[in-house]
């Protein structure tokens, strides 16, 4: 059985450590814990491992985030991925700093990425990972807010906080994400 974990990012060294690109950590984390190395691939780092029988093919799309879609679409025709078996790994503003929320499906949100992706799949009908950013900005400043840099309070527990939604992922694949959320969605 196969899955394809998203994580939504932009790429660049000038985006590499801003909370927009917490999809791209967590997917390096997971990519890391199990020796995978994501490599240059059609509109998207690839990488892949297998875990007790499941291929994990996890990407982060080089469109930039606005067209997201275009990645997720070529890579779910490309893996033969139905809708049910992908994850989607994404910053919220609407969760504090380091919340996990796994979801079945829903909305954009005002998230371009996941905007994208809703567009070019047709859909609103796939799980996906929230990872909780906060919403500590001025009125008019959210753009540099999700581009900017993590915060030093932020950094203490950032580490822990993206390991633990790797770990959500690998557990989407492994038993289904009604079960994740129920073990991820409190913690």
């Amino acid at each position: 059985m196969k899955f394809l974990i998203v994580g939504l990012g932009n790429p660049g060294l000038e985006y590499a450590d801003t909370r927009h690109n917490i999809g791209f950590l967590v997917l390096d984390a997971l990519a890391e814990a199990s020796s995978a190395v994501f490599g240059p691939a059609r509109y998207a780092d690839r990488t892949e491992f297998r875990h007790k029988g499941r291929t994990f093919v996890l990407i982060k799309p080089a469109t930039f985030m606005n067209l997201s879609g275009k990645a997720v679409r070529y890579w779910m025709e490309q893996e033969n991925i139905p809708m049910d078996r992908l994850l989607v790994v994404t910053d919220d503003l609407a969760l504090p700093f380091g919340v996990v929320r796994i979801r079945k499906k829903g909305g954009a949100g005002g998230h371009n990425g996941l905007g994208s992706i809703i567009e070019l799949l047709g859909t609103e009908e796939f799980p996906r990972l929230r990872f909780g950013i906060g919403s500590e900005f001025l009125r008019g400043r959210q753009s540099d807010y999700v581009l900017g840099a993590w915060n030093e309070e932020e950094r203490k527990t950032l580490s822990e906080r993206i390991d633990l939604a790797s770990k959500a992922c690998v557990q989407f694949g492994m038993l289904g994400v009604a079960q994740a959320m129920n073990n991820f969605n409190k913690r």
